[in-house]
């Protein structure tokens, strides 16, 4: 169990999935959290995006001259259209992944957003710009996920180019920038994620209910 910290008139909540989520089946864990984001309406999304990007605003300070990287929404993930908006509106540079177009490749990189996105092989939408930044030199990088626990492992849908994008990051013992923070609905909390050796864990969550800082991103 979790306590978000509390952000203006929200209340601390505590959010978790029953302890079959300690099972280490991956898969049906996916469907599972999936099926739930699919459940939540248009009007309850919309919300939940506008009031997660204004946690992430009070929490992390978003500031003129930051180097922000952000996903561009796919299906029913927290939309983070309101994000992007409002770390513009203060002065952030802000940059989208964009996946290496050769089919067997797993690496990405981060472009300057700007322009007509253009969707890649998953359908997700991707900046044509030439303005990339290396991952190391980005202050603030929101990443999507289906769920992450308290000690900021994240289930992401398997393809595993963040775990690569950002494994420099497991070398280090001391800095450990950029910073990491998922940002989810608060229902996509689980009680506790099996870690596998590949992945890299999150800083902080934000969600449409707080903000919450994990125990060893």
């Amino acid at each position: 169990m979790l306590w978000f910290e509390s952000n203006g008139s929200h209340r601390h909540m505590r959010v978790a999935l029953p302890d079959s989520t300690l099972a280490s089946d991956r898969r049906s864990l996916r469907a599972e959290l999936n099926a739930r984001r699919h459940a939540v309406s248009p009007a309850e999304r919309a919300a939940a995006a506008r009031r997660a990007a204004l946690n992430a605003d009070r929490a992390l300070h978003l500031c003129a001259g930051q180097c922000i990287a952000v996903y561009a929404t796919l299906a029913a993930e927290l939309d983070s259209a309101p994000l992007i908006a409002l770390a513009q509106s203060r002065g952030c540079r802000v940059f989208l992944p964009r996946i290496d177009r050769r089919r067997r490749s797993r690496s990405m990189r981060f472009v300057e957003l700007g322009g007509v996105l253009r969707e890649n092989r998953f359908g997700i939408g991707e900046p044509e710009g030439l303005a990339t930044i290396g991952a190391r030199w980005l202050n603030l990088v929101f990443l999507p996920l289906l769920g992450f626990d308290r000690r900021g492992l994240r289930l992401g849908t398997g393809g595993g180019f963040y775990d690569r994008a950002f494994a420099f990051r497991q070398l280090r013992r001391v800095w450990h920038k950029p910073h990491l923070v998922g940002f989810a609905y608060a229902f996509q909390q689980v009680g506790q994620l099996a870690a596998a050796p590949h992945d890299v864990a999150l800083d902080a969550v934000v969600t449409d209910q707080g903000f919450m800082r994990c125990t060893i991103g």
